[in-house]
C-alpha cells in the first residue's frame, strides 16, 4: 500500500511537470490599488503585477504593453520570492508601477506578457508564453486650476545659510525652499516662484529637481533657491510666496504658504554720521560732540572718491586685496559688496564674482583679477 501511494506521488509530480501547463500551475494578474475615489487625470494609480509559478522556471522575461494613455514610472527592481502551499514550493514574482493617467474617460490597462522558459520532468526546456487581463480604468476629469499638481503627501520646508537678520556687513544669505510630494512625477510640481522683495536684492539660482521610489510612489523633490541681500544698506523683507495642491488622500484642495522674512544686516553697511541733536540747554559741550561725529561722517564719505591721495588707508580696499591675496572668496564678496555699495561701482566685477562662485560659470574665479576690477577708478571690468 505504501509502494502504491510513492508510485502515485511520483506520477503526480512528473504530471505536474510534463511538457503541458495545465490550468492554476502558473497566474498573471495586475491590480489597481483601491484608493476609494475614482482617480482624476494627473493623479498617480498604483498598480502591483504578480505572478504564481507551480512549475521549474529556467528563463523569463516580462515585457508591458504599451500604456497607451498613460505616463508611467517602475517602482524599484522586480522582485522574487517564495512561498510554500502544502508543503511545496511556489515561485512569486512582483513588480509595482505608478501609472498616471494622462486624459479622463474610460483607460485601459493592457496585457502584460511573461515570456517563460519552463522545465519538463525529462528536464527538456520549453517556451511558454503568460498574459494578464486588460484591466479597464475610469478616469474623471482634473479640476481647473492655474497650476494641476495632486500628490499623497506634501512636506515644504524653509531653510537659510545662517541667520537672515543676523548679516554681517556686506553678506547675503542663501535661502533654499524644498518641496517634497508622495505620489507626483518631478514636473508635476510648480515652477519656482519668483521671490519679490521691495527694499532687497535677490539672485534667482536654477531650481534642481529629482526623484526617490518608495512603495508609497515616487517621491519627487525640488529646491528653489535664492540669495538675498538687504539693497538699502540696512534690512530688508521677502514678499509671501503660495502655491496650491491637491490632497489625494484626503480628496480636498490645499494651499501652501510660505511666510515672509526680514533680512537685515546687525550693523548698517555705512555708519551714520554721529549728529547730535542738542537743545539749547546743552551747551558747548553737546555741540562739540556733534561737530566731531559730522568730522568723522564726512571721513568715511571722502573714502575711495578721487581727491587726490589721502593720508589714511582705505579699510574696504585693503580688505579686498588682503582678502583676494589669501583666496578667501567669502571675504572678498563681503568686502566687495560692502565697496559697491559705498561707492556705487563695481557691480559688473561683483557679479563675475557671483557667477563663479555659484556655478553660472565654468572655473574657479580669478580672484585676483576681481579684485583689481573692484578697486579700478575709472572701470568696472575685468581685462
Amino acid at each position: 500500500m505504501k509502494a502504491l501511494v510513492a508510485w502515485l506521488m511520483l506520477a503526480g509530480a512528473a504530471l505536474a511537470q510534463s511538457s503541458e501547463v495545465r490550468p492554476g500551475e502558473i497566474d498573471l494578474t495586475v491590480t489597481v490599488e483601491d484608493a476609494g475615489a475614482m482617480p482624476f487625470a494627473g493623479e498617480m494609480v498604483l498598480v502591483t503585477i504578480h505572478g504564481v509559478y507551480r512549475r521549474h522556471i529556467a528563463r523569463e522575461s516580462l515585457v508591458q504593453p504599451e500604456l497607451e494613455g498613460f505616463a508611467w514610472m517602475q517602482l524599484g527592481q522586480d522582485y522574487w520570492y517564495e512561498t510554500r502551499e502544502r508543503g511545496q514550493p511556489v515561485k512569486n514574482f512582483r513588480r509595482r508601477m505608478a501609472l498616471f493617467p494622462e486624459r479622463d474617460g474610460q483607460l485601459e490597462i493592457g496585457s502584460f506578457t511573461h515570456h517563460l522558459t519552463l522545465i519538463d520532468a525529462e528536464d527538456d526546456w520549453f517556451d511558454h508564453d503568460l498574459r494578464s487581463s486588460p484591466v479597464p480604468l475610469d478616469v474623471a476629469p482634473a479640476p481647473k486650476s492655474d497650476w494641476w499638481f495632486p500628490a499623497r503627501r506634501l512636506e515644504v520646508s524653509d531653510s537659510w545659510s545662517n541667520a537672515p537678520d543676523q548679516l554681517a556687513q556686506g553678506e547675503g544669505v542663501l535661502r533654499i525652499v524644498r518641496v517634497a510630494a508622495t505620489g507626483a512625477a518631478p514636473q508635476m510640481i510648480p515652477p519656482m516662484p519668483e521671490l519679490r522683495s521691495p527694499s532687497g536684492l535677490v539672485f534667482a539660482h536654477p531650481e534642481k529637481r529629482l526623484v526617490e521610489l518608495s512603495p508609497e510612489g515616487p517621491v519627487s523633490v525640488a529646491f528653489w533657491r535664492w540669495t538675498i541681500q538687504p539693497g538699502n544698506g540696512v534690512s530688508a523683507i521677502t514678499e509671501p510666496m503660495e502655491f496650491e495642491w491637491y490632497d489625494t488622500v484626503a480628496r480636498e484642495p490645499r494651499r501652501v504658504r510660505i511666510g515672509a522674512q526680514r533680512v537685515a544686516y546687525t550693523e548698517p553697511l555705512v555708519p551714520t554720521p554721529a549728529i547730535a541733536v542738542a537743545g539749547a540747554n546743552r551747551g558747548r559741550s553737546s555741540l562739540a560732540a556733534a561737530a566731531v561725529g559730522v568730522v568723522a561722517g564726512l571721513a568715511v564719505l571722502l573714502w575711495g572718491q578721487k581727491l587726490g591721495r589721502p593720508r589714511f588707508a582705505d579699510p574696504l580696499r585693503w580688505r579686498i586685496r588682503h582678502a583676494a591675496r589669501r583666496g578667501d572668496v567669502t571675504a572678498l564678496r563681503r568686502a566687495g559688496a560692502a565697496l559697491v555699495r559705498r561707492d556705487g561701482r563695481g557691480q559688473g566685477a561683483l557679479a563675475r564674482l557671483d557667477d563663479a562662485v555659484f556655478g553660472r560659470v565654468a572655473g574657479a574665479p580669478d580672484l585676483k583679477a576681481i579684485a583689481r576690477a573692484l578697486l579700478a577708478r575709472r572701470t568696472d571690468t575685468l581685462g
